[in-house]
């Protein structure tokens, strides 16, 4: 049965090969638990239904991928756009956390048409890379303010907007231990470095009286606070525009980049370098992000991490849906997720925000008029606190420097279009 769903012996793997890779990526991405339920809840989200919607988005998102694209990538709720759900969508714009889950979910239907009208290749193939590599930088940076945030270490001051916290506390040294230690871990290439450093602060705070232990096995939360609650009238609001394009444009590069990078390394793609079965990829990615709306998650996509189960020799979707087996396994360690404190989860953030931000080092920073929109696009993120805003800002700039450069040649007529829009979602509607 395993031979016919996956063609194992096609792709030179076996069953033992692929439940190591499964394994092994599960480890590198199981962060995810900990980190999405904490953001959820700080949108007002029951935080066990918020639990128990990760680990199924992540189960149904992987098996998608694993039965019907046969890929051995492996699909979470996303980092970037869970803290771009939380602290703007909900926390900066005001919009109940229904209608943000309404707008993911659009979002993800949106997706899946542009993947079903293979529409996706000309919005991809329309945007420069320096830019994408700049909306990248920008989530990251906003994911780093996040975590500095959460661990004490930058504090709000009315002078200056931000400064150092109290770095006498527990917690900032604390969560400035865990990032060295993940870090460290990572560098060595040991597996689920980001899931050892967490458990590693958490147990500290535990043993330091910093934490509270709730227990570690439990039956699962129930999924009631959030099940079937997205609110998609409010969604379809003029305001809301702006939030769902972010939302898609975000996961449309990152998912076609995470699926495309991790072919490659595993060498899954075919003589002309393109990866078959990317339709269905797309779908599978598109379909996910709905159902996790339906649940009570933010947009669940792609992950990169994915590259460690195929390092480890995962080439067909049987990697894939033993990840998913591991997740639904988690269902059962809600207690455990609830023991993780904030500046536990903060050093995965930064982490997280160092490899997202190395994008950067494609950029051509000898062309001022591509040098200063990409600038212009990473630090607007964290300082409006706004993803949306970010991506805005970056394509006005790099169409209007580029118009008084007399680089409009560099121009193409998408460029020309999404300026045009982001102007009048600026003017109008900030």
């Amino acid at each position: 049965m395993l031979e016919k769903l996956f063609q194992l012996k096609a792709h030179g793997t076996t069953v033992r090969t692929e439940v190591i890779a499964g394994l092994t990526t599960f480890l590198t991405m199981a962060y995810i638990i900990f980190v999405n339920p904490m953001m959820m809840s700080d949108a007002g989200i029951d935080p066990g239904a918020a639990f128990v919607a990760t680990c199924l988005a992540a189960a149904i998102g992987s098996l998608i991928m694993g039965l019907w694209a046969n890929y051995p990538i492996a699909l979470a709720p996303g980092m970037g756009l869970n803290a771009f759900f939380s602290y703007t969508v909900v926390g900066s714009m005001g919009y109940s956390w229904e209608v943000a889950l309404g707008a993911v979910f659009l979002s993800g239907f949106l997706f899946f048409l542009l993947s079903i009208f293979k529409i996706r290749e000309w919005i991809i193939n329309s945007i420069p890379m320096a830019l994408r590599s700049a909306i990248a930088a920008g989530i990251g940076l906003f994911l780093a303010l996040i975590a500095l945030k959460n661990a004490g270490l930058v504090v709000d001051h009315p002078a200056t907007l931000v400064t150092l916290g109290d770095v006498t506390q527990p917690a900032p040294l604390l969560a400035a231990l865990g990032f060295a230690i993940i870090v460290a871990l990572a560098y060595r290439r040991v597996t689920g470095a980001v899931m050892i450093g967490i458990l590693v602060i958490t147990l500290i705070s535990l043993v330091a009286g910093l934490t509270q232990f709730t227990g570690v096995v439990a039956a699962p939360p129930s999924l009631a606070p959030t099940f079937m609650q997205l609110e998609l009238r409010g969604a379809l609001e003029i305001g809301m525009i702006s939030v769902i394009f972010a939302f898609l444009f975000v996961d449309l590069f990152d998912t076609s980049g995470t699926l495309i990078g991790v072919a490659q390394k595993a060498d899954l793609v075919d003589k002309d370098g393109k990866l078959p079965r990317l339709g269905r990829a797309l779908l599978a990615d598109s379909t996910a992000t709905m159902a996790g709306a339906a649940l009570g998650t933010s947009t669940t996509t792609s992950y990169v991490e994915s590259a460690a189960g195929t390092a480890a020799g995962g080439r067909t979707g049987l990697t894939a849906c033993v990840v998913a087996g591991l997740f639904l396994l988690c269902l059962f360690f809600s207690p455990l997720a609830g023991t993780v404190p904030a500046f536990a989860t903060a050093p995965a953030l930064l982490f997280v925000a160092v490899l997202m931000t190395s994008g950067l080092v494609q950029v051509d920073w000898d062309d001022l008029t591509v040098a200063a929109p990409v600038v212009v696009t990473a630090l607007a993120m964290p300082l409006t606190f706004s993803i949306a805003n970010g991506i805005a800002l970056g394509f006005i700039s790099w169409t209007v420097i580029k118009l008084l450069a007399g680089r409009a040649a560099d121009l193409n007529p998408s460029l020309w279009v999404l300026a045009g829009l982001f102007v009048i979602k600026l003017a109008l509607f900030s």
